[in-house]
């Protein structure tokens, strides 16, 4: 029996992926549990499995192609007497193909196979628009495809929420008037090949994402950045005193890893800071858990995973936990877990340079912090100066949740924190 392995769901608003590194070659026996291929999505690198337990009859897909989910990349011989009918995981997220040409999702026999879900009686070579249960026709689905509207963001004006042809158009609409928009919507770039010899080198998934969210933060965040300078002279000290330590865990105590702590205290003293504008319910959003996204620079463009319940760890685990991810970011290892969830984010380019930047806020987050390369610098200290290592600090954050004298206060009580280290316990 031949099997045929689709691209499964991988994630919400993933709709493709590139083909990085096919991991199994024809007539190479594989099981269940072993992975087939590597992908590059828009958020992370991922490593699927094979469905089936058999021998590798043919793939469909090669290095470098972008595949869509439900798109068939690999032909498995099944091994009768080894196949494993997987059970169905009550938790995981399955999507359901509903668009058979007029025939009603009621009634209709299906066969879930995890990872993929297929309904049997559609023999449609659409099956790769894998798409939530919505009420619209297949007519509507398909104008939808066609002018690349997701349609389970359409409400629909029909009874019961039906959505028409209508209502995807002005969906579209409201699109195309956002002040956002697209990253395509921008003048077309001249010639320059009149000019002289040019390159084109197409962006990457992860950075195509990543222009896309940050030309969405940019135009749909009114952004107020303030910057300060801190002076980590004793925290230094502590710091070299206490690396050791840190190295014994496997982990290395840098300033990031104590910004972690510091913003942890600090988010609990200023919950404005750990919120998201929910403008649509005309609401704010206050998280009563401590997630900050790390932006970590790699070969492939920038990528924040996420250290969870800051709050609870001691800066000795967070050193260890920010080196392990930090690592796994550059080793494509990181999975799409890793990057969601955070409430705010550490931009730190001390290691590269510079003086103060202006960081753009990680949307749906309401803020984000800037630390630049400490210097020695002389400073006025009673009645002379003296030689203090100095941190730059910026501090980016929404103004429609956060006022100007709020940020002032978030960011001296960051400086002074990491100027009096005991106010960390004290006051966190």
């Amino acid at each position: 029996m031949v099997h045929e392995t689709h691209l499964p769901h991988l994630g919400e608003n993933i709709e493709t992926g590139k083909v990085v590194k096919i991991l199994v070659s024809p007539g190479q026996k594989i099981t269940s549990d072993q992975n087939i291929v590597e992908l590059e999505t828009d958020k992370a690198s991922i490593e699927i499995p094979a469905a089936k337990n058999g021998t590798v009859k043919k793939i469909h897909i090669k290095e470098g192609d972008t595949v869509k989910i439900g798109q068939i990349i690999l032909s498995i011989d099944c091994d009768n007497d080894m196949t494993v009918k997987p059970e169905l995981d009550q938790t995981a997220e399955i999507d359901v193909l509903a668009e058979v040409e007029n025939q009603p999702l009621v009634n209709k026999e299906v066969e879930v196979e995890l990872p993929v879900t297929k309904i049997l009686q559609s023999d449609s070579s659409n099956f790769a628009e894998n798409v939530r249960l919505v009420p619209a026709a297949p007519s509507t689905r398909r104008f939808a495809r066609e002018i690349g509207v997701d349609i389970c963001n359409v409400a629909g004006s029909g009874p019961a929420g039906r959505i028409s042809i209508a209502d995807v158009k002005i969906y579209a609409k409201s699109l195309n008037s956002s002040p956002h928009g697209s990253i395509t919507d921008t003048k077309e770039l001249p010639d320059f090949g009149k000019w002289g010899d040019i390159e084109v080198q197409p962006m990457n998934n992860v950075r195509l994402k990543t222009a896309e969210h940050l030309s969405f933060a940019w135009s749909s965040i009114p952004h107020v950045t303030q910057f300060d300078n801190a002076d980590i002279t004793d925290l230094e000290s502590q710091r070299k005193q206490f690396a050791k330590k840190a190295s014994d865990a496997g982990g290395k105590l840098t300033i990031t890893a104590i910004m972690l702590k510091v913003l942890s205290a600090a988010l609990r003293k200023f919950p404005q800071f750990n919120a998201s504008v929910d403008l649509k319910n005309s609401a704010i959003t206050l998280k009563k858990y401590c997630n900050i996204g790390i932006a970590v620079d790699t070969d492939r463009g920038l990528l924040v995973p996420v250290i969870r319940n800051v709050d609870q760890k001691n800066i000795i685990e967070l050193s260890v936990e920010l080196g392990e991810i930090a690592i796994k970011a550059r080793n494509k290892k990181l999975k799409l877990e890793d990057m969601q969830g955070g409430n705010f984010t550490i931009s730190n380019l001390g290691g590269i340079g510079g003086s103060h930047f202006t960081p753009i806020i990680n949307w749906p987050e309401v803020a984000i912090l800037g630390i630049s390369k400490a210097e020695i610098k002389a400073v006025y200290i009673n009645n002379s100066f003296e030689p203090r290592l100095m941190v730059p600090l910026s501090l980016s954050y929404d103004h429609r949740v956060i006022d100007g004298a709020d940020g002032s206060r978030f960011l001296a009580w960051i400086k002074s924190a990491l100027e009096n280290p005991f106010l960390i316990p004290l006051e966190g």
